[in-house]
């Protein structure tokens, strides 16, 4: 047996063996699900997804064929850019489409190089989270605790897909929704007929904002138990992490215009009775949200104002998601993420981030034809609110300027 084959069956053995440990181990910590990961640096941890076994599946597995496959990811050369080989399926998408689903292995192959602009964007944006955690000179609830320190129900908005070896952490008013739509079918989540939806656009909202669609690490609890946190930092340190954020003043005025100045009768019972008994003098305000915008009644962009600005307000509940600061969300201080896309630059950063995930041949980031809140609105929103009241909303959102690389909007502050 010449050197070349006996090196190729000691690899195998030996990639045999530590299958089956590997096995051996979750199987003991009942978290067989979660997937191997080969890190990449920089960017991305491309995940190497093990065999599924699905009733509809009508492609016998081969043992042999996996494990040649498993050996393959060490033996071929490569630098973890997405430009490198990766096991693919090339064959015409339209001659596939009528055969009976099988789980995607496949992943995209890049043969151009990313603009060095975009790479240059992600290092500058992730380099100032990192220098805005560590500057001893500004400080902010919760910016030195540790990641065991954070309650688990602060931990709903990290959405994770273990198919792909992605985390998300979705922030309400920044294109949360499509993120959302992309993360059910990169997961396959939701089934029609037996078959994964494919295409984000044709998934509902209210099946969207659907809590069973996705898997969050605050469910690790109740399903993991004492087990729950080690999962979570190997999931956090093996896969690829991004968010979306914007303007935080510009979130609160899209947060405001699609919650509380148009009729929503959750938000209306929930929070515009309050504000409108608190700070319009209404001590009996209309019962339904149909009466109150009937009558003309709703709370102003001033009421809302105060109330994000009133020390009771927290005290009763803490802020709704829609208006509560990024860094409460998604804890940058405590989690290294991969990617930070802006909504200023949604279409640009989107393209990139599918890239780098090597899944923009599986979906594409759904277009918008809607209105977005636009930062030249901002005063003519804050026009009559007094400058104190704006200095201390700026106080109150300054870690996400900061964090997130916002200008401070002296044009409302210095008046």
């Amino acid at each position: 047996m010449g050197t070349s084959r006996k090196f190729h069956a000691f690899v195998v053995v030996g990639s045999v063996f530590m299958i089956l440990l590997i096995v051996f181990y979750w199987d003991e910590v009942r978290a067989s699900h979660l997937y191997l990961h080969t890190p990449v640096s920089p960017g991305p941890k491309i995940p190497h997804p093990p065999p599924e076994q699905r009733p509809h599946t009508s492609r016998p597995l081969s043992f042999l064929s996996d494990i040649d496959a498993f050996v393959n990811q060490f033996l071929e050369p490569g630098t973890g850019e997405p430009t490198d080989p990766a096991p693919a399926d090339t064959g015409n998408q339209s001659e596939k489409a009528d055969e009976p689903y099988v789980p995607r292995r496949e992943w995209k192959i890049h043969l151009t190089p990313l603009a060095p602009e975009l790479r240059e964007r992600q290092e500058q944006r992730r380099r100032l989270i990192q220098d805005t955690c560590t500057n001893d000179s500004f400080s902010f609830p919760g910016k030195n605790r540790s990641f065991d320190d954070i309650p688990n129900q602060d931990l709903k908005h990290l959405i994770v897909d273990d198919r792909h070896g992605i985390i998300y952490c979705y922030v309400p008013k920044v294109a949360c929704t499509n993120w959302k739509r992309i993360m059910i079918v990169l997961s396959e989540s939701l089934l029609q007929d037996g078959v994964p939806q494919r295409d984000p656009q044709a998934i509902p909202s209210v099946q969207v904002h659907n809590g069973s669609m996705h898997f969050t690490f605050n469910e690790f609890w109740q399903r993991y138990g004492k087990f729950a946190n080690h999962l979570m930092k190997v999931k956090l340190k093996k896969y690829t992490k991004f968010l979306f954020v914007r303007d935080p003043l510009v979130r609160l005025i899209s947060a405001y215009r699609n919650k509380l100045e148009q009729p929503n009768s959750e938000f209306y019972h929930d929070y515009g009775q309050v504000m409108l008994r608190l700070y319009a003098n209404l001590s009996e305000p209309p019962a339904s949200v149909r009466e109150a915008f009937v009558q003309g009644i709703h709370p102003s962009f001033s009421h809302f104002i105060q109330y994000l600005l009133d020390p009771q307000t927290e005290k009763k509940r803490p802020f709704n998601e829609h208006w509560r600061q990024v860094y409460r969300l998604c804890h940058p201080c405590q989690i290294e993420y991969d990617f930070i896309g802006h909504l200023e630059t949604l279409e640009e950063d989107a393209e990139h981030l599918l890239r780098l995930l090597r899944v923009d041949n599986v979906v594409e980031f759904p277009s918008s034809s809607k209105n977005v809140t636009a930062l030249s609105w901002v005063f003519d929103w804050f026009s009559k609110i007094p400058v104190e009241a704006r200095r201390e909303l700026f106080k109150l959102y300054e870690p996400d300027f900061r964090l997130f690389g916002y200008d401070r909007p002296d044009f409302i502050l210095d008046e």
